[in-house]
């Protein structure tokens, strides 16, 4: 069974920095498109960073520079690294995945219904 769970989530103060992680079972991340993807409150799901393989991450412009995703092929994991939070930036957030090939991957990776596996969440707060 295909599994995503989240961690990392909690309170910050506006301006701090939080680290979440993704541990992945039941595929082997290297062969997929991992991203992160975050909902405020009352909305719709967003994508915030897509981990191409090979390829550079892609970022949603409310985070670019800011935000980080990375990899880990050995630990099967994937990371968002937060940086200079913002208390707009309060959501769930999740990590979600892909199978390869994605043809045309850059235009469609930010919708949300384009993703077949999903975490749970983690519920990251940042307070002003």
């Amino acid at each position: 069974q295909v599994q995503l769970v989240e961690s990392g989530g909690g309170s910050v103060q506006a301006g701090g920095s939080a680290r979440l992680s993704c541990a992945a079972s039941g595929i082997t991340i290297s062969n997929y498109h991992m991203a992160w993807f975050r909902q405020i409150a009352g909305q719709g799901r967003e994508g915030v960073a897509l981990i191409v393989p090979g390829d550079a991450p892609i970022y949603a412009d409310s985070v670019k520079g800011r935000f980080t995703a990375s990899r880990d092929n050995a630990n099967n994991t994937v990371s968002l690294q937060m940086n200079s939070l913002k208390p707009e930036d309060t959501a769930m957030y999740y990590c979600v995945a892909h199978s390869r090939p994605w043809p045309l991957y850059y235009i469609f990776w930010s919708r949300e219904r384009e993703w077949y596996y999903w975490g749970q969440g983690t519920q990251v707060t940042v307070s002003s």
